[in-house]
């Protein structure tokens, strides 16, 4: 008999081989983050990441097929015209490991998207930090994950309910040190 799965673990899932490759960028990534906070324009991302607004609409229509954003209600802009914005959809929180097989360059995206966040907020940002080395066999690694993401998870599920404070940022990286 099968042990019964973590409710935890049984929401996530492995990236789908569309899904790792809009997650490869670090433009996206941040696009993706972006729209988790604010309904957001394709102009309105380009001017926001200081990029091309033809660079951004590729993005947006790599992250719209791979589902991670979609479309806002259509509104009225500032200067009257009609602007189509995007969402997250929140789907990217619960893929494991997306960048699992990406070649070195792709599976650094989340960490460069979340250094560019950082140096555009400033050190004064910064709310918390643990620098730390431990001794951990493969068990213990996950082990602590799993309980790292079973908390992170718990405020994932319910950040709707705390929408007026401030937004927060952060990145969960366990890495191997160089030998």
């Amino acid at each position: 008999m099968d042990e019964p799965q973590d409710p935890v673990d049984a929401k996530r899932r492995p990236a789908t081989v569309k899904e790792a490759k809009a997650l490869a960028n670090p433009v996206r990534v941040r696009m993706v983050r972006l729209c988790g906070e604010y309904e957001l324009t394709n102009k309105q991302l380009a001017d926001r990441l200081g990029i091309d607004p033809g660079t951004a609409h590729y993005h947006v229509k790599q992250l719209l097929d791979a589902g991670f954003l979609e479309p806002a209600g259509v509104r009225t802009g500032e200067s009257g015209a009609l602007e189509k914005p995007y969402r997250s959809t929140g789907r990217t929180w619960w893929l494991s490991d997306p960048l699992a097989h990406a070649d070195t360059a792709e599976s650094f995206a989340p960490i460069d998207a979340f250094q560019q966040e950082l140096a555009e907020a400033g050190p004064s940002s910064i709310a918390t930090y643990a620098r730390f080395s431990l001794h951990l066999s493969p068990d213990d690694v996950a082990e602590i994950d799993r309980r790292i993401l079973a908390v992170l998870d718990e405020y994932v599920e319910s950040d709707g309910q705390r929408a007026d404070r401030p937004v927060h940022g952060g990145i969960w990286l366990l890495h191997r040190s160089a030998d």
